[in-house]
């Protein structure tokens, strides 16, 4: 494969930053849910989430680090908000908690696949990285329903994704 311009690394490495902070977003929000969860296998699950995101955590950032870019300023803002955030939802009930843990990582899912369709072809790297990702996060949502989740209301879907939107678009320039 041709090495990256300039242009296709300044741009992975944004998406890259963008995919990282998602990371540490879904690490607080199952750090969150797990601290206020009553149900030790449903703790569980949501800690061994939270710990597979520290692995994402650990590729992204190092993906990073190679292209020559930086993590999003704001990274302290995004975990403090997702965790609280994780906080009321667990405090919803482990039913809704599990619900939006699913409908979390489903929008994560579509989210990746938007960064696969950008990614320079040429960066198998950040390729590899992402569609690892998008397995794992998949894997996710599956356990989350088989343990119980229940849909979202729809209102609850699209605060979600336009905040998601929010912090993507900070997250790629910032």
């Amino acid at each position: 494969m041709p090495e990256l311009s300039p242009e296709e690394k300044r741009h992975a490495a944004a998406l890259m930053r963008v995919n990282h902070c998602g990371e540490i977003c879904a690490q607080a929000l199952y750090q969150g849910q797990a601290l206020t969860s009553k149900d030790v296998v449903i703790k569980r699950a949501l800690e061994h989430a939270a710990w597979e995101e520290t692995e994402h955590l650990a590729w992204t950032e190092r993906r990073i680090q190679e292209l020559g870019g930086r993590k999003s300023l704001l990274n302290p803002l995004w975990y403090a908000g997702s965790l609280a955030l994780g906080v009321v939802a667990g405090k919803a009930g482990d039913s809704w908690n599990l619900g939006f843990l699913a409908e979390t990582e489903r929008q994560v899912e579509r989210h990746l696949d938007s960064h696969l369709r950008r990614l320079p072809l040429a960066d198998q790297r950040s390729r590899s990285i992402v569609s690892q990702m998008k397995f794992d996060e998949m894997s996710h949502a599956q356990t989350a329903v088989s343990l119980g989740g229940v849909d979202l209301p729809g209102p609850v879907r699209l605060a979600m994704k336009l905040s998601s939107k929010v912090m993507t678009g900070v997250a790629y320039y910032l």
